[in-house]
């Protein structure tokens, strides 16, 4: 066993520990901690793979942005995750349904599967050579060259969806006193304001 394989079989045990334990582990702190170690393991798998952008990627977007931010949600929210369980688990039944569902279409899917004529080719070097053109570059030439528009319709997609989640969180509350910008710039000092002679040594 060379020390890449080994390599490959410590990233993949830790990553598979690390999922386990994300959806099993008691406090939702741990289980981030956790999905935290998955997204630095499965980095070290696309740097073994030759992806070191995708690994980057992984690390910069998922771990330093996503997965701190669901931290800093889980500890700053007084959430009551022990309620939410007991809600959960009335849904099981559905939830089990559902999964049976999904995983009769993936075998509908599968089964039928043929290959076109020179997959083996594509197979044996699905990315172009790296002495030709770095991996980085075939990327980006994929992403903004012939994918270009789906590329940005995705980012359409995905904008319409936070707005989307936006508008449907948004509540406006009455009992709250919010700011006017346009009424406070638009009084007439005539009319809120009133002078007062205060002589010396009487109070108002």
């Amino acid at each position: 066993m060379t020390i890449t394989d080994f390599v490959f079989y410590m990233f993949s045990v830790v990553m598979v520990t690390g999922g386990l334990l994300t959806v099993t582990a008691r406090s939702p702190v741990h289980s981030v901690l956790w999905l935290i170690l998955s997204f630095i393991s499965g980095a070290g798998l696309f740097v073994i793979m030759g992806a070191e952008f995708v690994a980057m990627l992984l690390i910069i977007v998922y771990v330093g942005a996503v997965a701190v931010l669901f931290l800093f949600v889980v500890m700053m929210l007084d959430v009551d995750f022990v309620a939410l369980k007991a809600e959960m688990s009335r849904y099981i039944p559905v939830a089990g349904l559902i999964g049976v569902i999904l995983l009769m279409q993936l075998a509908m899917a599968f089964g039928p599967w043929s290959f076109s004529e020179g997959f083996e080719a594509r197979l044996g070097s699905p990315t172009p050579p790296v002495e030709a053109v770095h991996n980085t570059q075939a990327l980006g030439l994929i992403l903004y060259d012939q994918y270009f528009l789906l590329f940005q319709l995705a980012g359409l997609i995905l904008l319409v969806a936070m707005i989307g989640a936006i508008v449907l969180t948004l509540r406006h509350r009455t009992d709250v006193k919010r700011q006017d910008v346009i009424a406070q710039m638009m009084r007439d000092p005539k009319v809120t304001l009133e002078l007062k002679d205060v002589k010396s040594g009487q109070g108002l």
